[in-house]
């Protein structure tokens, strides 16, 4: 039976199912369930590579041990990086002044669109929760000066943040999707920041027309119905300082993809637009600017960065895990397979791409690891991507809108939103489930349009 052609499928459906259950039924870790259903994936298949003087079982254990230091080369760093950029611009004042400038600039009647703006723009090197942490006081300040639109103000700011969260590295979704299925950084970042402009219009739209038609009772948690706290006196950074630790790795690793691109070899121009490097120098920019608004030294620098790089340990813990579970997918000839099923079929790979990120999502709860999931799948699939009609950008596009679709109860963002805002479970469903339903239904429409009028095929 496991050498017949469908049995790939079994084995992923098991799979999938087996980490859904560890995950939302079993309550076990993450990480621990990915790293078990790795292994129970290996132990399925129907054969594995390596030694064949090992048993099966064996191999079954130690290939997804390595796949995981695999994806852990690749990522932990940036990961890392990351995490100390986005507290380093929270805790110095640069995230506040990047949203004031934006609220100065558009002014308060479009004060909606300056908090859409402030989540896309600072969740690029900030994850999703810290953003909403950090923009809802903003959000309750301006209820409380205009008595309306708190569900408007809610959805801006969740809705700008969850697209850069998805479609834009150094977020560890997008970033473990561009090393997976092998596409250079800088176009990944650049589409992504284009492909989310039109799918993030469309919930801010969707954000409108909710606050127009809900009764949302004002009931904010106890978080935000306390007076913001005030801001720590001191030295702030201006704007383009501010925006230094999050635009010029960006500027730096594009400039290396467009040096590639024209065929330039500028030794220097690579080395800084390497992602490491790139990264490297926001990371300093961002202490500098810490270090400077608390008065601190070295010493004090170092220390600071130890509560960040905890929280990175755990995601990079449960990337580098979803990636081996991914790699074992892989291994278990489910490429072979869904070309077998399909041989006499059209067959969109975008679609299934948009469908498999989708299913995992709704099953699991987690964004992120659907996606590092559903591009291993997809890379088993595509390979390369020479043999697609268009770039392969365009499936990791897809595999990340499809990451939105649905968020419910087994989703952690679910509940920020809702415990935060002070919003119901119904409510939620309601207004943020719509949301990021609408950002990803939009999202997969304008990839499919993208890709027949734009291949990109070199």
């Amino acid at each position: 039976m496991t050498s017949a052609p469908y049995w790939p499928f079994i084995v992923l459906f098991l799979g999938i199912a087996f980490v859904v259950f560890l995950i939302a039924v079993a309550r076990i870790h993450a990480f621990l369930s990915l790293m078990i259903a790795a292994v129970f994936v290996g132990l399925l298949s129907h054969t594995l590579p390596g030694d064949a003087a090992l048993a099966h079982v064996i191999r079954a254990v130690e290939i997804p041990m390595r796949e995981f230091g695999v994806v852990a080369g690749q990522i932990t760093f940036v990961i890392a990086l990351a995490a100390i950029i986005g507290t380093a611009m929270l805790q110095s004042g640069a995230a506040d002044r990047i949203v004031n400038a934006l609220i100065g600039a558009l002014g308060e009647t479009r004060a909606a669109m300056a908090l859409f703006a402030s989540g896309f723009i600072i969740s690029i090197p900030v994850f999703f929760d810290t953003v909403f942490f950090l923009l809802l006081p903003l959000v309750l300040a301006l209820r409380m000066r205009t008595g309306k639109d708190y569900v408007l103000f809610v959805m801006a700011i969740a809705g700008g943040a969850a697209v850069t969260h998805h479609l834009v590295p150094p977020t560890p979704g997008p970033l473990i999707m561009s090393e997976t299925l092998q596409i250079d950084l800088g176009v990944t970042i650049m589409a992504g920041l284009i492909a989310g402009i039109l799918p993030g219009i469309a919930a801010y739209a969707m954000g409108a027309r909710l606050n127009r038609k809900m009764g949302v009772t004002f009931q904010p948690s106890n978080f935000v119905s306390a007076p913001p706290q005030q801001r720590e006196g001191g030295w702030t950074p201006g704007l383009l300082l501010s925006l230094a630790p999050v635009v010029l790795p960006v500027i730096l690793i594009s400039m290396a993809t467009v040096a590639t691109a024209i065929g330039s070899d500028n030794t220097a121009v690579a080395f800084a637009g390497n992602k490491n490097v790139a990264m490297f120098i926001g990371t300093a920019i961002s202490l500098w600017l810490w270090a400077r608004r608390k008065g601190w030294g070295i010493r004090e620098v170092g220390d600071a960065m130890g509560e960040p790089l905890q929280i990175a340990g755990v995601i990079i813990l449960i990337t580098c895990a979803g990636g081996a579970f991914g790699a074992m997918i892989k291994l278990s000839g489910i490429g072979d397979a869904i070309q077998w099923a399909t041989a006499d079929l059209s067959v969109s790979y975008i679609l299934l791409a948009w469908i498999i990120a989708a299913v995992m999502k709704i099953a699991q709860g987690s964004g992120t690891v659907s996606m590092i999931t559903t591009s291993s799948i997809m890379l088993a699939l595509i390979g390369d991507g020479a043999g697609l009609p268009y770039h392969p950008v365009y499936i990791l596009l897809a595999i990340g809108f499809g990451a939105m679709v649905v968020t419910w109860m087994n989703d952690s963002g679910f509940w920020v939103v809702a415990r935060m805002s002070g919003f119901t479970e119904r409510e939620t469903l309601r207004t943020w489930t719509v949301t990021l339903a609408t950002i990803g239904v939009v999202g997969l429409v304008e990839v499919l349009i993208l890709a027949a009028l734009f291949p990109m095929k070199g």
